[in-house]
């Protein structure tokens, strides 16, 4: 039986948000040193680095061109950037933090929800993107499945590893990483339902602007962790994810 197409956008979504909740099984079960974190957040930077120069970006310059795929681009960034100033003020900058810099609720009242919407936040884009990638007919874009479920490992064992520390309960961190996994599969599902028809330059334009908010994120969140305890190392280490994805998008 063939799935309707929408489905299995949603289900490729859940797929790959399930990463999270293994990485924050690992967290959560096995004691992680943070040189190991920070390598694997160094790699997974890299993997959506590739993913979005090479597949994202790139598609969405074929089908609208590149006036609105760089306008998309930087309104994805700027809308990030200013969502994430705002949940900054309530808790959650360092949500993806896996040492000491996550608050506790003692500390903040508000920094458990915030850093909820956080992930959320972090998730939704390239969720959406990953459901965009089966409106071409040829099935979903393994590149960009690849590197977003590379990357949703070390986000996942990063950020459950600072709530950990930081008190949070079980119950908490699996309850916040089981939603984000089902957001994210709701999300590719009406990135493509939503989409499906829709004029070329209206789909490269969502594109490039989950592409912009993907970016930031990386830069925002994963970046500062990789580099805290990898420093020099983290270069490289991010080099070699940008060419395993690289890698798998040409073979």
């Amino acid at each position: 039986m063939t799935l309707p197409i929408w489905l299995e956008a949603g289900l490729w979504g859940l797929l790959a948000g399930g990463a999270l909740v293994i990485g924050a099984a690992v967290a959560w079960l096995v004691p992680v040193s943070q040189k190991v974190v920070a390598a694997v957040m160094a790699f997974g930077a890299g993997v959506l680095i590739s993913a979005l120069s090479f597949d994202l970006l790139d598609d969405a310059e074929r089908m609208g061109g590149l006036g609105p795929t760089l306008g998309g681009f930087l309104a994805g960034a700027v809308t990030y950037v200013a969502a994430n100033v705002v949940l900054a003020r309530y808790g959650a900058r360092h949500r993806k933090r896996s040492q000491d810099q996550q608050p506790s609720e003692d500390e903040d009242a508000n920094s458990g929800a915030a850093i909820a919407v956080g992930a959320l936040l972090d998730g939704v884009p390239e969720s959406v993107v990953l459901g965009i990638s089966l409106l071409g007919g040829s099935g979903v874009g393994l590149p960009v499945l690849a590197a977003i479920f590379i990357s949703n490992l070390p986000e996942g064992l990063s950020s459950a590893a600072g709530m950990k520390r930081n008190g949070r309960s079980a119950r908490y961190v699996f309850g916040v990483w089981t939603g984000i996994a089902v957001a994210s599969g709701i999300a590719g599902l009406l990135g493509c339902l939503l989409l499906e028809g829709a004029p070329p330059g209206l789909v490269a334009g969502i594109t490039a602007v989950a592409a912009g908010a993907i970016l930031a994120m990386i830069a925002d969140t994963m970046i500062p962790e990789a580099f805290e305890v990898a420093q020099f190392y983290s270069g490289l280490i991010a080099t070699l994810g940008f060419a395993t994805a690289f890698a798998i998008g040409h073979l």
